[in-house]
């Protein structure tokens, strides 16, 4: 799971990027300016940008640019009906991370979103493992000690984030805007209420718990041996 921002004013290519996504279990938002986009983009964090070149408001490239110039690292995929070898260029020296010339297909934008946010602990395999936790992101499936676990959705993505971010303290509001869409009415309670039953899941009786709380800082997945 990732939490990625498709900036895209064509409404059934950002639609049909960001139904795709959704089916593999990333969150997804769209913004159709490139002014809003870099104004939500100094307040929100992502962990990708599907930025398209031509928009309203502030062209795709001048975006990246801006973005790049106020430190912004986040990795960057660019859209662009534009295939010459100067445009390709202009755009990754403007900081873009990847180029995809459309008319693209949808496994192809898969393909080039798994390099651009695979983690170190992807070595060979997306399965992330820790203990008796098996955690397959692609099959949407988690199991412990060789049996499967029901998960919801949210119960799903959050498990996921913490693992591919072991012993790693964040805040309730940091898992909050990681796991949770922007726009969420979600509070930190509700942080709080998925957290509780995501451990009666996934803990084990008599073992420590694998989700830990350092009171007034937050919470860690402890990623050792249990």
């Amino acid at each position: 799971m990732s939490k990625i921002l498709i900036v895209e004013d064509e409404v059934y290519l950002s639609s049909a990027i960001s139904d795709w996504l959704k089916r593999d279990n990333h969150v997804v938002e769209t913004i159709e300016n490139g002014r809003d986009a870099l104004d939500h983009l100094r307040v929100y964090k992502y962990d990708l940008i599907i930025l398209d070149w031509m928009l309203p408001g502030l062209e795709g490239v001048e975006v990246c640019r801006q973005f790049r110039a106020d430190s912004g690292k986040t990795p960057i995929l660019m859209l662009t009906a534009r295939d010459t070898i100067d445009d390709k260029a202009g755009g990754l020296d403007a900081g873009a991370d990847d180029y995809l010339t459309k008319p693209f297909h949808l496994k192809e934008l898969s393909a080039r979103v798994r390099a651009l946010v695979r983690r170190p602990q992807e070595i060979s395999s997306n399965v992330l493992k820790f203990g008796n936790l098996l955690l397959d992101p692609a099959a949407g499936r988690l199991t412990k000690d060789g049996h499967e676990v029901h998960l919801l959705p949210r119960e799903f993505n959050l498990l996921e984030f913490f693992m591919r971010h072991p012993n790693q303290l964040f805040s309730a509001d940091a898992i909050l805007d990681r796991v949770w869409t922007s726009d969420t009415l979600a509070s930190t309670d509700s942080v709080r209420t998925h957290i509780k039953t995501l451990r009666r899941k996934i803990d084990t009786d008599g073992q420590p718990t694998r989700i830990t709380n350092l009171q007034g800082k937050g919470y860690r997945f402890e990623g050792g041996d249990v």
